[in-house]
């Protein structure tokens, strides 16, 4: 009797498995995924340098502590002189422009800032800011001051390199074009890895250019939600869309509001015998004005303006950005030292508020030491996302020369109720972020162009599939 084989497990036919059903996500990948494959190409050099130099500027509040130590810090003494001796102090050593601002010690160990606008040498956007010991009225140094957080020689100069590259104005399309494609790169990743496979994404056991595509996309993940932050803070104060963005405000009434500091009532001006306007002695003096202020409940950090003409007031305001955000203000009358107007941080706007709280978190000031922390390992993770990201395109082409890009026309595989949508879209978005939607036309205008050359040179790829990511 003859026994027909056995059939061992590794023989036996395996069960068909069905095909799956092609979602209405399906023709939509291969488009994102070129458009995150060029924009990661071209737009991460600038991208990288974003990142460089937020990480510079991140680590820069903590130096700025340590490399003007002597001039920031002083011995605790018994008692803090009236602020009025501490200004004629640094004015004696530095008689040379006008005062435009005034900061008490906000701590015990503390010096004063005395600010000075039309200092001969010192950039006219710039102060020149002189540090007095508020216990014995001896002037410590003097530095140039920049912005309203104080930055100093070294934060100011990483400020300027992260901003504009020192380049002024034409330095600040590099920042904008990467602010504005940042989110874009981001939530482009985001649908390409939670659209592969779940065993596709992980990184332990594999190697190669999926060992790389699994740490890309793992630290992506993690950290796409800070870059979307960055990406929209970093545009509140861009040149174009930070425009725009301001106009928006503006319109539906968010705007910052602003106290007023025209000095009124029939003894305006009468006090100016006692200094000139922009000078801190002008009418009733600092000593009253800052008084008039604590009594209106402004705790230290304050910062107290002179009156810019006869017809002005004397403005004291809080200069707390950290976290709880101290940013009430009021104006004071310099003929009698009566409060005129008050101005509390909690009246702002909605968007007002979360404009500030925005821009100081991205700066890393509204949580001190921790914000800047987190900020660092933000920008590191963009580092490595970019350096991983070219190792992949490396790696498509097998380690001996950068892969083939991604096929020309993805666009003809979505079905029109969801490209005329899409398009519409990316056109708002074009017009409201211009350094967004520029390059993407000119890409666009490139690509079509190389496309009709390879076509009459009978070359040309489209519908020829899109290689696996």
């Amino acid at each position: 009797m003859t026994t027909a084989p056995s059939t061992t497990t590794d023989e036996a036919p395996k069960p068909a498995t069905p095909a799956p059903s092609k979602s209405s996500w399906a023709p939509l990948r291969p488009l994102v995924l070129r458009l995150h494959f060029y924009a990661g190409v071209l737009v991460a050099p600038f991208l990288l340098v974003a990142a460089v130099t937020g990480l510079l500027y991140a680590a820069s509040f903590q130096a700025e502590k340590i490399v003007y130590d002597h001039e920031l810090t002083v011995p605790v003494g018994e008692r803090k002189l009236p602020i009025s001796e501490q200004v004629a102090a640094a004015r004696k050593a530095h008689p040379e422009g006008t005062i435009s601002a005034v900061r008490p010690s906000p701590e015990a160990d503390a010096t004063t800032r005395v600010m000075l606008s039309g200092v001969p040498g010192v950039d006219e956007t710039h102060a020149l800011a002189v540090f007095v010991d508020p216990y014995t009225a001896k002037v410590r140094g003097s530095l140039e001051q920049y912005g309203s957080t104080g930055a100093l020689p070294l934060r100011t100069w990483i400020d300027e390199f992260h901003r504009d590259l020192h380049l002024g104005e034409t330095g600040r399309y590099y920042s904008e074009l990467a602010a504005s494609w940042l989110w874009v790169i981001s939530a482009g990743g985001l649908v390409l890895w939670f659209s592969r496979r779940r065993a596709l994404r992980k990184v332990r056991g594999t190697s190669g250019r999926r060992r790389t595509l699994g740490l890309h996309g793992s630290i992506g993940v993690w950290a796409a939600a800070g870059f979307f932050f960055l990406s929209a803070t970093g545009l509140t104060w861009s040149a174009y869309a930070g425009a725009n963005i301001d106009e928006l405000r503006t319109s539906l009434g968010h705007a910052t509001p602003t106290v007023s500091a025209a000095a009124g009532g029939e003894h305006s001006g009468h006090g100016a015998a006692a200094g000139q306007a922009g000078d801190a002695a002008h009418g009733v003096g600092l000593d009253k004005v800052l008084a008039a202020a604590r009594a209106e409940g402004l705790g230290d950090p304050v910062e107290i303006v002179p009156p810019a003409d006869a017809t002005s007031a004397y403005v004291v305001k809080q200069v707390q950005r950290g976290w709880p955000t101290k940013q009430d203000t009021v104006a004071i009358d310099p003929s009698n030292g009566e409060v005129m107007d008050v101005l509390r941080f909690a009246d702002y706007p909605v968007l007002a508020k979360l404009t500030r709280w925005g821009i100081d978190l991205h700066t890393g000031i509204l949580f001190g030491l921790a914000n800047q922390i987190v900020l660092m390992l933000l920008t590191l993770s963009l580092i490595l996302l970019i350096v991983w990201g070219y190792r992949m395109w490396w790696q498509r082409g097998r380690g001996s020369a950068f892969g083939r890009p991604i096929p020309r026309g993805a666009w003809q595989q979505v079905p029109p109720q969801i490209l005329v949508p899409l398009l519409a879209g990316v056109a708002v978005l074009g017009y409201f972020l211009p350094l967004f939607g520029i390059p993407l036309a000119a890409f666009l205008a490139v690509d079509i162009l190389l496309g009709e050359i390879a076509y009459r040179r009978g070359q040309r790829s489209y519908g020829t599939g899109t290689p696996a990511q």
